[in-house]
């Protein structure tokens, strides 16, 4: 079968969890380097963001649409299930972290905590009014997964791969710990997350 290639940042927690999904079902695959907007990425994605997919003559954008080929093209087991309730609660989850999670964690406040003029240093009032928005977030996913451990369902699936980039990114932050201080069930879910092969092996240097 023809390779399948992974086009983006290693940085980026969507190129990432993307990754994870191959190593979780054994998938091999090449990634080749490209930043938002190169002429690699605007190629395929409009909008130039990553990841994106090449796959013999197929190409794809939006890391879900790609998630979803990957977990139906190729054997071993499914992080998006066939069944009709457990796939829609795996969305579902997916879509809750795409829209919340990712905005207030990683673009509300770790763009402006790393990415910063060096003259006027990072955006604290943006990252303070982020904290409030993340709180809420943290509470939401502490619910959710203190009743089996998981987002959706009782093992693990594409909706946990999705969210653990963000959460392992904003628990190198300070303000990450002390704001998952209280969330105990949560702590424990990142930790199993962050433990896996897969998180393992697509591992990027500490932020500094």
């Amino acid at each position: 079968m023809t390779e399948l290639e992974i086009i983006g940042a290693p940085i980026s927690n969507y190129v990432r969890s993307i990754r994870m999904l191959c190593e979780e079902k054994g998938v091999a695959y090449k990634l080749t380097l490209a930043r938002p907007h190169s002429p690699e990425v605007t190629a395929i994605h409009p909008a130039g963001q990553v990841p994106c997919l090449r796959h013999g003559g197929l190409e794809l954008f939006e890391s879900l649409a790609i998630a979803s080929y990957i977990d139906k093209t190729f054997p071993g087991p499914r992080f998006i299930p066939q069944d009709t309730v457990a796939e829609a609660r795996v969305l579902q989850w997916t879509s809750y972290c795409n829209a919340k999670v990712d905005r207030w964690i990683m673009r509300e406040f770790v763009v402006p905590s790393v990415f910063f003029d060096k003259a006027k240093g990072p955006d604290q009032a943006r990252v303070n009014a982020a904290l409030p928005e993340i709180g809420m977030c943290l509470g939401v996913l502490e619910r959710a997964v203190t009743k089996t451990g998981f987002l959706a369902g009782e093992a693990l699936s594409y909706a946990d791969i999705n969210v653990a980039p963000m959460l392992a990114v904003f628990r190198q932050f300070p303000q990450g710990l002390q704001a998952l201080g209280g969330h105990h069930g949560l702590s424990s879910y990142i930790d199993k997350l962050t433990a896996r092969p897969s998180f393992v092996n697509t591992a990027l240097a500490p932020l500094k």
